[in-house]
């Protein structure tokens, strides 16, 4: 018993010294590694890559509670593949580089279109990188784009990365698309892969004098009217046929995506004026339940119906309006009918026949028209879908903003 007691004690005595230096092993170990919070890759000479690595340098930040940004330092590598540039990183800054904190990866247009599958299994196979990292395309380089990312609201760089994609879902003008979902779509047979649109705001597209949204629903990254501290931008979506960029969507044809796939929770739209066709009126919209798809594969033309549900409310008024009727509702409502009916369509037919990529995933649904996989297979889906029609179907019940009540 005695023989057991002692064992006892000197097992108890192993765990309490190694719980007394675990701490301390741990902070030496985090001295020794650098942490990337963006990764940018771009198009290099002779088949190589260039790789730029931004890293925040927090431990040289002011004091809790001050307002000064804390700053950051961008280091760019030239390598023949993604994991060369990690091993060369490693030597020039005598830590070792690691990627856990890696809020998004940044693929410049120009590589996009020649394909970035290697480089996107490469980071899934890091067991470091994380699938929620967001997934950016930008119309400039990526490194280009990285130096003129300065968030205007946030001191940390990496605390605007972390949320930048939060306003998709009240806006609809870009996707929280993440490399987890870029990979399963690429490896995917029912749908294709997506990346947010990113870009400088240095170009200024022409209408920018317009006094209300209509036309700035047509912009995307690199041409909107704003003007600000941050010289990146991200609006839009960058549509993808398996690893390759096929076309650009603008704010209004994302919000589109976004509405079809039930990831938005509200949005803006600006539709004709029933009595004015010169003026348009804005108006706040919110699904009212999920989309219903229902996709026909009984030809090699894929017959896809859309049937969605909006709540709307008028955001814009004039002193002189007469938008609390309920005839004058009735008729707004649709008027937004036929024009969402039009938006989506228009957007559904670019996806099929221009881009030919089934970024919505339409694919999913067809699979359940076939008893087996290889059924499945030989309708050969990603072929067809740019023979699909489309039948969309709106419904949408416009009430006034009620601040406003006829005396």
């Amino acid at each position: 018993m005695n023989k057991l007691m002692r064992n006892l004690f000197i097992f108890l005595l192993i765990i309490v010294f190694i719980m007394a230096f675990s701490s301390s092993y741990l902070s030496l170990s985090m001295d020794n590694l650098a942490y990337a919070l963006v990764i940018g890759i771009d198009k290099g000479k002779d088949n190589n890559l260039e790789v730029s690595f931004q890293f925040s340098t927090a431990s040289k930040s002011t004091e809790s509670g001050s307002t000064e940004k804390t700053p950051t330092v961008m280091d760019t590598v030239t390598a023949p593949s993604l994991s060369t540039a990690v091993n060369l990183m490693d030597s020039y800054m005598g830590k070792e580089l690691n990627l856990s904190h890696c809020k998004v990866i940044i693929f410049s247009e120009e590589l996009a279109e020649e394909g970035i599958s290697e480089e996107i299994y490469t980071l899934i196979n890091d067991t470091q990188i994380r699938p929620s990292a967001n997934i950016v395309v930008s119309k400039c380089d990526a490194k280009f784009y990285m130096e003129q990312t300065s968030p205007e609201l946030e001191n940390l760089i990496s605390k605007y990365y972390e949320i930048f994609t939060n306003s998709s879902k009240y806006t609809g003008f870009k996707p929280d698309a993440t490399i987890g979902d870029f990979f399963n779509s690429i490896i995917c047979k029912t749908c294709e892969p997506v990346a947010i649109l990113g870009g400088i705001s240095s170009e200024k597209p022409e209408n920018q004098g317009n006094n209300h949204i209509q036309e700035n629903y047509n912009v995307k990254s690199n041409q909107t009217p704003i003007e600000g501290e941050n010289g990146s931008e991200n609006i839009g979506i960058a549509a993808f046929k398996d690893d390759k960029l096929v076309g650009e969507l603008c704010a209004l044809e994302t919000t589109a995506y976004l509405a079809i796939r039930n990831e938005v929770n509200r949005f803006l739209v600006s539709i004709p004026d029933p009595d004015d066709s010169n003026s348009y009126i804005d108006i706040y919209l919110s699904p009212n339940g999920s989309t219903s798809v229902d996709v026909d594969t009984a030809t090699s033309s894929p017959y896809i119906k859309l049937k969605a549900k909006f709540v709307g409310r008028i955001y814009s008024m004039t002193n002189n309006s007469q938008y609390l009727s309920p005839e004058t509702l009735e008729t707004l409502s649709l008027t937004c009918n036929k024009y969402l009916e039009s938006v989506f369509s228009d957007y559904l037919y670019k996806t099929s026949k221009e881009f030919r990529s089934d970024i919505n995933g339409f694919g999913k649904y067809a699979l359940g028209n076939f008893f087996t996989s290889q059924d499945y297979d030989h309708y050969k889906w990603s072929d067809n879908y740019r023979n699909a029609f489309f039948q969309v179907d709106i419904d949408t019940s416009i009430k006034s903003s009620m601040l406003i009540t006829e005396t």
